[in-house]
C-alpha cells in the first residue's frame, strides 16, 4: 500500500461475500471507514453486511466507485473485471486481499496463524475458543463460522489477532506472524503449486517470516513437515503416533457417540485428561496444536480443558443439520480426497444403517488431478451421488466430467449416480433413503443446499 491504513477513507471491496472478504468490510466498517462492495451473488454475507449499512452491488455499479481511494479484492477476481479496469483508468489504489490482511494485522502485537492444507478452520476455531475462555479478547478471523462468536469473526483488542492463513497463492506469505501452528502439508491447489515440492517449499518461505522469538507449532506426524524441523525459533511438535513428539496424547478412548477422551503428555511427562465433543482423530491432532500454542502463551490448564470440551465443531466441518425421514443430514466441506478420506472414518462411529455421500468437487483442475483418489474413497460409502462440478474461479481446460468419476467408482461400487442438480438430488433421496441413513453433503462448494431442500420441505 501506498499510504498507511489511516489514510484512505473510502474503500470498496470486490467479491465482499467472500468467507475472508466480509469479515475484512465489517472490521474496516467498525474501525470507522465508508465501505461498499459488490459481488456476483447474494449471500448471507453479503445480507449481512447490508444490516451494518454497506451498500453492496450484485454484478457491477461503477457508480459506487466514484468517491472510493481505496480497492480491496479477492485473488479470484480477473484482470479484466471491469470495476478493476475503472480503478486503474482513475488511479485509484487496488490491493488483493491477502497482502491487504498483511497491512491490516501488522497494528496487532501477536498475530497467530493457523495454516496447513487441512483442518484450518476447526484448529484456528480451537485456539479462539481457548484464548476466549482465558478472557484474552483476541481478534479472530476464521474461514467457518464458530457458534461461540456466532460467526466468522470477532473484533478484540489490538493484543492477540488469531487468524487462519491459507497457503493457495502464496497467500500467507504477505503476513507478518509471531506464532505459526502448520497442521499439515499435502497436494491441494495444484492449479498453481503444481506439485508437493513446490508446496513444501512455500510451507518452508512462510516459517522463515517467524522473528526470532517466534512460535512455531508443527505436527510431527505428518512426513511432508519433516523439513520445517529445522529452525531457529521456538519450536513445539505435537503428535499421537511420534513419538519424538513434544506434546503428545496418549489412551485415547471414544465414547458411544465417538468422541475422544485422550491424556496429554509434555515432554513424556503427564500434563492432564482431555475429553472432545468433536469426533475423529484429526480433531486429537487439531486439539493437540491448540494446546501446544496456549501452552506457548502460558494460558493455564482449565480454560483449556474447558474450551476444547465445550467446542462442538464450525460450520460444513461434519456438521449436523437435523433429520428429513428419520434419516440423519450432516455437511462436510471436504473437498481432498485426504479430507473425504477424514470424513468417512468419522461417519464410522455413528450408528447407522446405511452411508449416502452426496458429492461435488470442487474446481475441474482438482477434479481431474485426483480422480482416481477421489473414486477409491467415495466407493467406500454405501451409496454415492455425484453432483455436477462447481467450477469456483475455473474454466474446464482440462476436459473432466463428472462421468468420469462415476465410471471409476463403478468399478469398486454399483450404488453410484450422476445427478446434475441440488432440487433432482433432494427429490432422489426422498424416494430412496431409509430410517436411520446417514446423508452426507460433501464438498467447498453449495453442495449443502440438498440438505436445506430437505429440511425446508419437512419444515
Amino acid at each position: 500500500m501506498k499510504r498507511n491504513l489511516k489514510d484512505y477513507q473510502n474503500i470498496h471491496l470486490i467479491g465482499i461475500g467472500g468467507a475472508s472478504m466480509y469479515c475484512i468490510a465489517a472490521m474496516l466498517k467498525n474501525d470507522g471507514k465508508n465501505i461498499t462492495g459488490s459481488d456476483l451473488n447474494e449471500s448471507l454475507n453479503t445480507e449481512y453486511l447490508k444490516s451494518l449499512g454497506i451498500k453492496i452491488a450484485i454484478g457491477h455499479d461503477l457508480n459506487l466507485l466514484k468517491n472510493v481511494d481505496l480497492i480491496i479484492y479477492t485473488a479470484a477476481v480477473k484482470n479484466d473485471d471491469p470495476e478493476l479496469i475503472y480503478a486503474k483508468e482513475h488511479n485509484i489504489e487496488a490491493i488483493e486481499r491477502a497482502p491487504f490482511l498483511g497491512e491490516y494485522t501488522k497494528d496487532y502485537e501477536n498475530l497467530i496463524c493457523i495454516s496447513g492444507t487441512h483442518g484450518k478452520s476447526t484448529t484456528t476455531s480451537m485456539v479462539a475458543s481457548v484464548f476466549l475462555e482465558a478472557n484474552l479478547n483476541p481478534t479472530i478471523q476464521i474461514g467457518a463460522s464458530l457458534k461461540k462468536i456466532n460467526g466468522n469473526y470477532y473484533i478484540g483488542d489490538k493484543k492477540y489477532f488469531i487468524l487462519e492463513a491459507c497457503e493457495y497463492v502464496d497467500s500467507f506469505l504477505h503476513f507478518h506472524p509471531t506464532s505459526e501452528i502448520i497442521l499439515n502439508i499435502d497436494n491441494d491447489h495444484l492449479d498453481y503449486f503444481k506439485n508437493i515440492e513446490n508446496t513444501k517449499k512455500s510451507f518452508k518461505k512462510y516459517t522463515e517470516l517467524l522473528p526470532s522469538n517466534g512460535y512455531l507449532i508443527v505436527n510431527i506426524d505428518d512426513n511432508n513437515t519433516q523439513e520445517l524441523l529445522n529452525t531457529s525459533v521456538n519450536l513445539t511438535t505435537f503428535g499421537i503416533d511420534n513419538e519424538k513428539a513434544k506434546v503428545k496424547a496418549c489412551n485415547i478412548s471414544y465414547s458411544d457417540l465417538g468422541f475422544p477422551t485422550f491424556d496429554v503428555y509434555i515432554d513424556n511427562v503427564y500434563y492432564d485428561t482431555i475429553t472432545l465433543s468433536v469426533r475423529g482423530k484429526h480433531n486429537i491432532l487439531d486439539a493437540l496444536a491448540a494446546i501446544s500454542i496456549a501452552l506457548n502463551y502460558n494460558i493455564e490448564k482449565e480454560p483449556i480443558k474447558k474450551a476444547l470440551k465445550d467446542f462442538t465443531g464450525v460450520g460444513r466441518r461434519f456438521e449436523y443439520l437435523g433429520e428429513y425421514k428419520k434419516a440423519h443430514l450432516f455437511d462436510d466441506f471436504a473437498h481432498h480426497p485426504t479430507e473425504i478420506t477424514t470424513t468417512y472414518n468419522s461417519s464410522k462411529s455413528i450408528n447407522h444403517n446405511e452411508t449416502w455421500a452426496i458429492f461435488q468437487s470442487h474446481t475441474y483442475s482438482r477434479t481431474k488431478e485426483h480422480l482416481e483418489d477421489f473414486a477409491n474413497i467415495l466407493a467406500k460409502f454405501d451409496h454415492v451421488i455425484i453432483c455436477d462440478i462447481y467450477p469456483a474461479r475455473e474454466t474446464n481446460i482440462w476436459n473432466v466430467k463428472e462421468d468420469d468419476l462415476v465410471d471409476l467408482i463403478k468399478k469398486e461400487n454399483p450404488n453410484v449416480i450422476h445427478i446434475p442438480t441440488y432440487q433432482e438430488i433432494a427429490n432422489y433421496l426422498k424416494e430412496h433413503i431409509k430410517e436411520n441413513d446417514l446423508i452426507l453433503t460433501i464438498g467447498a462448494g453449495p453442495i449443502n443446499k440438498v440438505a436445506q431442500i430437505l429440511l425446508k420441505e419437512k419444515a
